[in-house]
């Protein structure tokens, strides 16, 4: 019993920083991401399969590190391509965009993981690709 309380007490010492952890982007002193721009949609020629291909941007996001804005381009209902119409000028970012592109073209969605590294420019790149998505209907 004399080991129990301060076990106990040491247990709950420990767990209190943990309780009270809050990400960075939680805590209110970074900029949230805000779109400052109406996404766009603009359809160009259909592919040799008669499908029709449309080109849309997302909405500009401003993040701490700088502005993302990408462009989707649709064959159909799929996802042909993804290109950065705006990044913030950062080795890690430079370094994110090919692996949120891919695995934007292998899920198909912008349910896709953070690099790490670059969150701020993740969490921009899938706000904005989610506009565009929304944009296509």
């Amino acid at each position: 019993m004399k080991r129990a309380i301060p076990v106990l007490v040491l247990s709950v010492a420990g767990l209190i920083p943990v309780w009270r952890y809050a990400p960075s982007h939680d805590t209110g002193s970074s900029p949230a991401p805000a779109q400052a721009a109406a996404p766009a949609s603009t359809p160009s020629s259909s592919s040799s399969g008669g499908t029709p291909v449309t080109v849309v941007s997302g909405s500009l996001v401003e993040t701490e590190k700088g502005p993302v804005r990408v462009e989707v381009t649709f064959d159909g209902d799929e996802i042909a391509s993804v290109r950065m119409l705006q990044q913030p000028d950062h080795p890690q970012t430079t370094a994110a965009v090919p692996k949120l592109i891919e695995e934007t073209l292998q899920a198909q969605s912008a349910d896709i993981d953070t690099v790490s590294g670059a969150t701020v420019t993740s969490d921009g790149y899938k706000e904005s690709l989610q506009a565009a998505l929304d944009a296509k209907g």
